[in-house]
């Protein structure tokens, strides 16, 4: 084995969501490049959600170490169990919804524990990896956040043990869309931003998943920028049956902000059109799903047609994706979620199932999804053209013609962006 590196993370099996397949990924693949790799983790998360299935994935013989983490959200649950759950796993129900709870614990949240919950377990991991790193000798670590405050963790174990140290942003920090629903004060913000700003010009690389955050960590850093995006890989499942209905398909959380009406309006105009539409069509979610979506899919008269299934493993998930007849990808219409390329995307575009996404104009999903031939992205105002697209797809799949050709995939393997990942390790 080559080189060594220690990699710190919050997201690790039996974690479910997609926050946890690009490094569980990363460490299958990093051995047949000539890296050994460590994973430090907590012992005793508190997981918004979990997928034991995943844990059959880790790869043997690598070293985890763990250590115990104080987390706040389990104190939180004290109060309201709902609350903690929902608000850990981002959904943050609209203001007006918000009940006195839920508003106290995002005040709470957003100003004592900067930058997020997890900040108590940067001083006792520090104590802990210092010693590890110089009896161990190893020269690299990678810190991969959100949370954010597994950074801080890289800051002081750059300064105390002199390692080579990469930044590994799976999202932007004070970007980030759900940064704003914190209620910070103005020192709460500014304290936000000088984190940010010291450990992106203290790393020595800088990690990020799209082009739009390449670009905003431009105007804050001159340290080296490189985009390795999530992507997709070879999986268990074989061959599955098209559903027989005429099934649109979201797999992940639908968020109160990410709820688009112009879709449900799309939906319930092509079912008053078409009686074949309405025989035919099923809206599955597959994921957490907030009140507010539901409630407005129910304004549409859509009730007959949804099928909530709730979350279900990373395979049933793929599943789903490979039986569906559409996939919907939906982003919020805010500039600030240009830079978000859901984990999903990569195997979506892999799962011969044409992708319908809403989303923001110009965002990064936007060009992957047409470079690779596997979809179309409409913006929030494209009703027309959203309606004429689905019901192009209807009359396709009508016929027993609705196909996929896609091009380009390669590069999203997992295993050639490991690659990449060998090549910032191996040359810093």
């Amino acid at each position: 084995m080559g080189s060594k590196v220690l990699i710190i993370l919050y997201y690790w099996p039996p974690a479910g969501g997609p926050g946890v397949q690009r490094w569980l990924k990363f460490v299958k693949y990093l051995p047949q490049f000539g890296i050994e790799t460590i994973v430090y983790c907590p012992e005793n998360p508190s997981y918004p959600i979990r997928d034991e299935s995943l844990v059959d994935e880790i790869p043997n013989g690598i070293t985890i170490l763990k250590q115990p983490i104080k987390e706040p959200y389990k104190l939180a649950r004290l109060f309201s169990k709902k609350s903690s759950k929902t608000i850990s796993s981002g959904v943050i129900p609209k203001l007006k919804k918000q009940s006195f709870i839920e508003r106290l614990m995002l005040y709470v949240r957003g100003n004592y524990f900067i930058p997020d919950a997890r900040k108590n377990w940067v001083k006792p991991s520090v104590a802990f990896l210092s010693n590890y790193v110089k009896q161990h000798q190893i020269k690299t670590i990678i810190t991969t956040g959100p949370p954010h405050s597994l950074h801080l963790i890289g800051l002081n174990l750059k300064e105390q043990c002199n390692v080579k140290w990469i930044a590994d942003f799976r999202d932007p920090w004070t970007t980030i869309g759900y940064h704003k629903d914190l209620k910070l004060t103005a020192s709460s913000k500014a304290k936000h931003r000088q984190l940010e700003k010291q450990v992106l010009n203290n790393a020595d690389q800088i990690v990020v998943t799209s082009n739009h955050t390449k670009n905003e960590f431009k105007t804050k850093t001159k340290k080296p920028i490189t985009i390795i995006t999530n992507g997709y890989d070879s999986h268990s499942v074989s061959k599955v049956e098209k559903d027989k209905k005429f099934t649109l398909s979201h797999i992940g959380s639908l968020l109160s902000d990410r709820n688009p009406k112009i879709l449900w309006k799309v939906l319930s105009e092509l079912r008053d059109e078409y009686s074949t539409f309405d025989n035919a069509f099923q809206l599955n979610l597959i994921g957490v799903v907030s009140d507010d979506v539901v409630a407005s899919i129910e304004e549409y008269n859509l009730n007959k047609h949804l099928n909530i299934v709730g979350y279900v493993s990373h395979n049933e998930a793929i599943k789903y994706q490979m039986q569906s007849q559409l996939l919907l990808l939906i982003e919020i219409d805010s500039k600030d979620t240009k830079a978000i390329i859901p984990g999903k995307v990569f195997e979506y575009i892999v799962s011969e199932t044409p992708i319908v996404a809403i989303g923001p104009k110009d965002a990064d999903v936007e060009h992957i999804i047409k470079s690779t031939n596997t979809g179309y992205y409409f913006g929030y105002q494209d009703k027309q053209a959203l309606k004429a697209q689905i019901l192009t797809y209807f009359e396709a799949y009508k016929v027993n013609k609705l196909i996929v050709n896609a091009v380009g995939l390669e590069p999203y393997s997992r295993k050639a962006l490991t690659q990449k990942m060998a090549k910032l390790i191996n040359n810093l």
